[in-house]
């Protein structure tokens, strides 16, 4: 059987934020309103400024996203989110892209649980190529038009959507790997062989030091093994 490794991808693969990034393009679109991207940054200082945790900003860009959805055409957020997916494609942390390379030649299987929307993980997967992805879904009015309702939110619930993909699929956890850098993260962490806490935040970081997990950190072109502190690699 094929074993299995499971990212997350904003925070974990991608540098930044995909959700933060598409609300921003639609924004300057003028599909979303000039009001959607002044609290965007607002909310975003606000995390910078030490003003919250990572989850509350999380929530106010979910937040901010569903309120700008509805009546919006599937097709333009599609659009929008290409865009972004084709600009910030290499916008990645050496550690989980040389992590993925490896695990890819040793023929795992890979998917990837986000909080972003579905639309613009796919359009990042064309260029990472997961065998699977996992984002939000929003609810369309089949005509092509966004009701604002969510239908589906991996993000609240990933240790659920591994292990209906391991049953699915009739996969083992045997041998697999699992990467997240914050608490939405754990419930998939805690059943993987290799968990590991990627740039963690505080809430991460001490569930993984309670359970004696791998911590690793980039910083700037640096990798590190907290639990271990030394040096594990460098461009």
């Amino acid at each position: 059987m094929k074993k299995l490794a499971i990212f997350d991808i904003d925070g974990t693969i991608f540098r930044k934020n995909l959700h933060f990034e598409l609300i921003d393009e639609l924004s300057w679109l003028r599909i979303f309103s000039k009001d959607a991207r002044k609290t965007l940054v607002r909310v975003y200082a606000d995390w910078l400024e030490h003003r919250g945790t990572y989850e509350e900003y999380r929530k106010k860009i979910v937040s901010i996203y569903e309120r700008e959805l509805k009546g919006c055409c599937q097709k333009d957020i599609v659009d929008a989110s290409r865009k972004v997916a084709d600009f910030n494609k290499d916008r990645v942390y050496i550690f989980t892209r040389d992590l993925i390379k490896k695990l890819k030649k040793t023929k795992y299987t890979i998917i990837a649980i986000s909080g972003s929307p579905i639309e613009i993980v796919k359009e990042y997967n064309k260029y990472m190529k997961f065998d699977e992805v996992f984002g939000s879904v929003y609810e369309t009015n089949g005509k092509g038009c966004y009701t604002g309702k969510t239908i589906f939110e991996p993000v609240k619930h990933k240790g659920h959507v591994v292990g209906q993909f391991i049953s699915e699929k009739n996969m083992t956890l045997e041998g697999s790997f699992g990467i997240g850098d914050t608490e939405s993260d754990i419930s998939f962490l805690k059943m993987v062989a290799h968990p590991i806490a990627f740039n963690p935040n505080m809430n991460l970081e001490k569930a993984a030091r309670r359970k004696k997990w791998k911590i690793v950190v980039e910083k700037k072109d640096v990798i590190y093994d907290i639990g271990n502190f030394k040096t594990i690699g460098a461009k």
